[in-house]
């Protein structure tokens, strides 16, 4: 075709050759990292050097973010404080407090009654402000309401936040560290908190990074768990497809598509041997939008153009969503001419696949069961909590009739 060279790379007066796969179109193409084997001897030790850096830094500036909302929860605590010892107000303040925040911040749920009094409490522990800046601002909320239910005495709470630091632990190995009076086993109570940060790999930093109170006060939260569910979607997706044997070939899973100086990536790209068509699965987290389908569209016509044989069939395009509006699909895609399926995870197709794809392709009840299997944040949490009501059932002693 006009404006396409086959096998060729596209070239620059101050860049060096690019890899892609299949054709290149003017400025569209499939670009490719090129082999290990063509860096120079020092690119290894300069790469883990830059990740240990990107590590660090990353680390830094969430914690920085988490000691801003320790010392925001710390304040309004004292506040509450404050105001029930000088002016007698109630408890029945905090109630109306919770209501009045969610009201004014809707989309952050650390603004509970619950947690609003464990702000009262963890400010009652700690008088001294400058204590918490100095020394305690770096722990996770998870791990300051565990210190406070599980330790009375100031001295303890600072050797086990120490420690915690010091160690990297996660809130789960802290609290299983308390019950086990560790601070008895090695001797008498240590305050010196670290210097430094905790290791990048510890349980500490991994558990700072899914801080639901955290990314919930930086507004950030709902992006992270559309990401991450997206992310789990997408692997579960393709394992599925792969062990149906049924001539699906995988080709790559976020494959990075360039047009012009924008940068694309595709969910997953699959090629199907029998049916000799590429498939291309987008997963959304969240309801179907109109420009979906033409962003998927346009997945499909760089597959075409660039990577399809000459006898290869159109590309077929797989979009799940979250939700969708039956009439909103159609019209968004009523002047589409490309096979493109849209599904709910819970429900069927709008559009049908084409009758010639389904006996090879896997049926929208397969996927959909599938898509069941994978664990919702939500429905984990759940689960976590009834696993945690049935072991308290197993250990309390029956109260007599």
């Amino acid at each position: 075709m006009a404006g396409k060279k086959k096998g060729a790379v596209i070239k620059t007066d101050a860049a060096p050759e690019r890899k892609q796969r299949g054709r290149v179109d003017r400025s569209v193409m499939f670009p490719i990292p090129p082999p290990a084997g063509e860096v120079p001897m020092d690119y290894a030790a300069w790469l883990a050097d830059l990740k240990t850096r990107i590590h660090q830094e990353r680390l830094r500036v969430v914690l920085a973010g988490n000691a801003v909302m320790v010392l925001l929860y710390w304040d309004i605590g004292r506040s509450i404080l404050d105001k029930q010892a000088n002016q007698g107000w109630g408890s029945h303040v905090i109630d109306r407090l919770a209501a009045d925040l969610r009201e004014a911040f809707p989309e952050m749920k650390g603004f509970s009654p619950r947690n609003l009094k464990y702000m009262r409490a963890f400010a009652t522990a700690w008088p001294n402000r400058q204590i918490v800046q100095a020394s305690l601002a770096q722990l996770t909320w998870y791990h300051h309401i565990a210190l406070l239910e599980k330790l009375d005495s100031p001295e303890s709470r600072l050797w086990y936040a120490a420690k915690t630091l010091e160690h990297g632990w996660s809130r789960n190995i802290l609290a299983f560290q308390i019950e086990t009076h560790a601070h008895r086993r090695h001797g008498k109570a240590q305050t010196n908190f670290p210097a430094t940060l905790p290791p990048p790999d510890s349980d500490l930093a991994v558990q700072v990074f899914k801080d639901p109170y955290l990314f919930d006060f930086l507004g950030t939260d709902a992006p992270r768990r559309e990401a991450e569910l997206e992310q789990g979607l997408v692997a579960h997706i393709q394992k599925f497809l792969l062990e149906l044997g049924q001539g699906f070939a995988f080709v790559g899973r976020q494959v990075h598509l360039e047009v012009g100086d924008e940068d694309f990536y595709l969910d997953l790209l699959f090629y199907h041997l029998k049916l000799r068509r590429y498939v291309v699965i987008e997963l959304k987290a969240r309801k179907f939008q109109p420009g979906d389908g033409a962003q998927l569209g346009m997945y499909m016509t760089a597959v075409d153009r660039l990577l399809c044989h000459p006898d290869d069939k159109p590309t077929l395009g797989l979009l799940l969503v979250r939700e969708k509006n039956r009439v909103l699909v159609e019209y968004a895609l009523s002047g589409n001419t490309k096979p493109i399926s849209v599904a709910e995870w819970d429900t069927r197709l709008t559009h049908a696949l084409p009758e010639e794809l389904q006996a090879s392709l896997p049926t929208i009840e397969q996927i959909e069961a599938e898509l069941a299997r994978v664990p919702t944040p939500a429905g984990a949490e759940r689960k976590k909590q009834a696993a945690k009501k049935g072991a308290r059932a197993l250990t309390e002693p029956r109260r007599k009739q």
